[in-house]
Formats: C-alpha cells, sequence, structure tokens
C-alpha cells in the first residue's frame, strides 16, 4: 500500500507539471493567478507592432513612475488591436502572456533590478499592414460595417477594419458611457464579430453546391428571369425587380439574379448541401486566435420550399461574419484550401531577439481544385460583366461577388463585395460590409476597389 501511494503521490505531481507546462500561458492569463500581477511588477508592458515595426500600441513610463499605455494611430486598429484598461480585449488579451514576460539578457535584469527599475517586456508583431488599414479605414469613412483584407496563400491578415471605432487612448474617459450603450455596439469587433444575412454572396456557396452535385452538367443550366420566380405559393424577386431574361449558371451568377437561385435552391440535394456547409465551416467556430462569431444557416432535407429558395439567396436564418466570407473567399483564390487566418507574426525581446514566431495553424480543404477553378471564373465574370463592373479596366484584374442583404421588413439591405486579386496569382482577399448602404454593386465595390489600389500601389 505504501509503494502504491508514492506512486498514486509522484504520478499526481508529473500530471499536474506537465499540466501547468503545456497550459502555462492560460494559467498565467487567468485573472486569480498572482504570478500575473507579480510579472506586471517587474516587467513594462512590451509593445504591439505592425509587421514592418511602426507602433501600434506602447507603454509610457510618466516623469512620476506611472504608466499609460499609449495607442499612437489612436483609433485606426482600436479593434484588432484592442485595449489594456478595463480589461483586455484584442492583440492586448490575446497576445497578453507575451507582452507581461520580458526576455530581456539576465545582467540587464539584474541591473535593473538593483536600480528598482522594470524590464523591457517582449514586443509583439503582428501582420498588419499600416498603409492598407489606412486605406480600408478612409474607404469605410462615415459608414458603418467592417473590411477584412487577408494573404490567401498564407493567412495573414493585412488589415482588419471595424465601425463604428473608439479611442483606446480614451477608453477611461467613456467606459461608463459605453457600459450603458446599448445600441452602437462600438467595442464589436464587426469583423470577426458580428454576423449578418450574406445576401447575395452566399451565391458562391449555392454554385458551389449545384457543381459539386452537377460536375458535368452544371453549364447546361438554363433559366428564364422575369424579375421573380414563385413555387408553392412563395415568391421570391430579384434586386430592384430586374428581368434577367434567359441566363445560364454563368450569367445567372455574374448578374446575381436571384430567381434563378432561387430555382436551384429547390433542386439541389438539402443532405449534401449541409455537408457543404460544414465543409465550409458554418455552425463551427473559426480557426482564428481572436474572438470570432459562429455563422449559422438552414440546411435540412424537410425544409419547406420558401425556406429552401431563401437559403440559396442567402436571405431566411442565414447569417455569416465578414471574416468567415472572407476566409471562403480565399479558399476559392487558393484553389480549393484555406489557409487559416492569423494575425500575429512573432515575439521579439527588447533586444531585437526573436523569442517565438506564429504561423497559420493549418489549412482546410474546402472544395476540390477543380470547384475552386470553376468558382474563379464564374467571380471573374462578375468584374468583367456583371454586377462589379465598376472594379474591371484596373492596371490588376480581379475577381468578386456582391450582396445586398436585406435585413428588415421595409427591405433596407446591407451592401456586401468579397473577392481577390490578381485572378491569375492572388494575392490578397478583400470583404466588405456596409450596414444599411444598399447595393454591394454600388457602395461595396468601389471601397474594395481602394484597398486594392491600395495594395497593388494605384494611383501612388
Amino acid at each position: 500500500m505504501s509503494y502504491f501511494f508514492v506512486f498514486l503521490f509522484l504520478s499526481m505531481m508529473s500530471y499536474i507539471c506537465v499540466y501547468a507546462y503545456q497550459n502555462q500561458e492560460v494559467m498565467i492569463n487567468n485573472s486569480y493567478n498572482a504570478g500575473q500581477q507579480i510579472l506586471v511588477a517587474q516587467n513594462r508592458r512590451g509593445g504591439i507592432m505592425a509587421r514592418d515595426g511602426e507602433v501600434l500600441a506602447e507603454t509610457i513610463t510618466l516623469a512620476d513612475g506611472s504608466e499609460v499605455r499609449k495607442y499612437p494611430y489612436d483609433s485606426l486598429f482600436s479593434h484588432v488591436v484592442g485595449y489594456s484598461t478595463k480589461g483586455k480585449t484584442g492583440i492586448e488579451d490575446r497576445m497578453n502572456y507575451y507582452l507581461i514576460q520580458s526576455n530581456a539578457p539576465l545582467n540587464e535584469k539584474m541591473d535593473n533590478g538593483m536600480q528598482e527599475k522594470k524590464n523591457p517586456g517582449d514586443n509583439v508583431y503582428t501582420t498588419l499592414d499600416v498603409g492598407l488599414q489606412e486605406a480600408a479605414n478612409k474607404a469605410l469613412g462615415i459608414y458603418e460595417g467592417a473590411i477584412v483584407a487577408t494573404n490567401p496563400k498564407t493567412g495573414e491578415i493585412l488589415a482588419m477594419v471595424s465601425k463604428p471605432d473608439f479611442n483606446p487612448n480614451e477608453i477611461s474617459d467613456i467606459w461608463e458611457e459605453l457600459l450603458v450603450d446599448d445600441e452602437s455596439g462600438i467595442l464589436l469587433n464587426r469583423a470577426a464579430q458580428g454576423l449578418y444575412p450574406p445576401g447575395s454572396t452566399f451565391k458562391i456557396v449555392t454554385a458551389l453546391e449545384y457543381i459539386h452535385e452537377n460536375p458535368s452538367d452544371y453549364t447546361k443550366y438554363s433559366f428564364t428571369c422575369n424579375g421573380s420566380i414563385k413555387i408553392d405559393g412563395s415568391r421570391i424577386q430579384c434586386y430592384h425587380g430586374a428581368n434577367h431574361g434567359k441566363v445560364n449558371f454563368e450569367k445567372s451568377f455574374a448578374k446575381s439574379c436571384n430567381s434563378s437561385f432561387a430555382n436551384m435552391g429547390t433542386k439541389v440535394d438539402w443532405n449534401s448541401f449541409s455537408g457543404t456547409l460544414n465543409g465550409l465551416l458554418f455552425g463551427k467556430p473559426l480557426p482564428f486566435e481572436l474572438e470570432s462569431a459562429v455563422s449559422t444557416v438552414k440546411a435540412e432535407p424537410d425544409m419547406t420550399t420558401k425556406d429552401q429558395m431563401q437559403t440559396a439567396i442567402g436571405q431566411g436564418e442565414t447569417l455569416v461574419s465578414p471574416l468567415h466570407m472572407n476566409m471562403i473567399t480565399c479558399a476559392i483564390a487558393n484553389d480549393g484550401k484555406l489557409q487559416h487566418p492569423y494575425v500575429v507574426d512573432h515575439v521579439e525581446n527588447a533586444n531585437g531577439a526573436v523569442i517565438k514566431r506564429f504561423s497559420s495553424s493549418g489549412s482546410t480543404k474546402m472544395m476540390s481544385e477543380q470547384e475552386s477553378y470553376i468558382l474563379q471564373g464564374l467571380m471573374r465574370e462578375v468584374v468583367e460583366s456583371g454586377t462589379a463592373t465598376r472594379m474591371k479596366d484596373q492596371s490588376y484584374t480581379a475577381a468578386g461577388k456582391t450582396g445586398s442583404a436585406e435585413y428588415n421588413s421595409e427591405r433596407d439591405s446591407h451592401a456586401w463585395f468579397t473577392g481577390f486579386a490578381p485572378v491569375e496569382d492572388p494575392q490578397i482577399c478583400v470583404t466588405v460590409i456596409i450596414e444599411g448602404a444598399g447595393s454591394g454593386g454600388d457602395y461595396a465595390v468601389p471601397m474594395a476597389r481602394r484597398v486594392f489600389d491600395a495594395y497593388f500601389g494605384v494611383g501612388e
């Protein structure tokens, strides 16, 4: 019995040690852990940098010895970088474990200890591009909504803008005001946490399912649009009652014909569609290190005809985040494979030595290469002859899908665009949502074009 209990004790000690080592980040970040307060007392909180080293957040020591967290770009990175006063959000929260650590040389730490000075904290370098963030912020202007820009090959988040925004330098001053604000959702990162009806951008998903079920015959699809369609007493109308006439599969997509896609919705296998949606991460937490929302969609075999048609055009009970729509677009641009998005590149100590590197957490095969090539062609045609012609004839080629998503009984709509460029070798995916703006082709496309222009240096 003695040997048994000694063995049991040693096993428990080993388990606790292994658990503590493997979960040290979670344990340190726990607000009940006094170890965090010790680190905060010993080390000055590290900085958060853009991809080129520009400071996005830093800790300033005042003459009286007190510390103040400063955000040089004010509201520009407010949601993605976050704040560290009155709680923590964004990168400030996700990387707190590293920001309160100091990997300064031992002799420097000893000198600081003798002088009762704090050690310099480690610095977090992000994948964010200041110029692109500024372009996206300027493009969104006074509108509420979000813009996400990503490298589809690597998963790097290049820009993430959400409005309305706030100045994290003033968070302590406006905190009480924010606590009683139940309407603006100013602290919500709409890019990752916002959920919206996707409208016609969801036709990417419906088209994928139709291609999946009809790999050889989808090109034979034909439909005559008279501005609306009525099946089993349920009626779907094209945007502003547009009459598209006789359309094939490509033209249905390019012109964003609601009637044609509602018709497709009654013809697909919803058991199969449910599997496609599962593969596209609907109903699942997104593989992203910052807090993000779970997109939802109704896809059941026994759905009514009305529900089938509404879901097929991105309405009904379907809700998706801009980040999720951007991820689907990235998978199309990257030959069917989603490289999981990430926003932190590496951590350095105060002397510039790399402490830890980060990269995409992995990849998800969302569709076959052939299916992605077909969707690339369909999205290219949207720009060439469809609802996104405001983006054609640039120095770069672009592909995308617009959306005008109705969200109330008055049929007001959010404006969407999601796409990539250049078509031949996609380097950037941009997704735009503008709340209550109306037509995606009229409002979201010009905004996306400004972000593409900034990336490719057009007009410099």
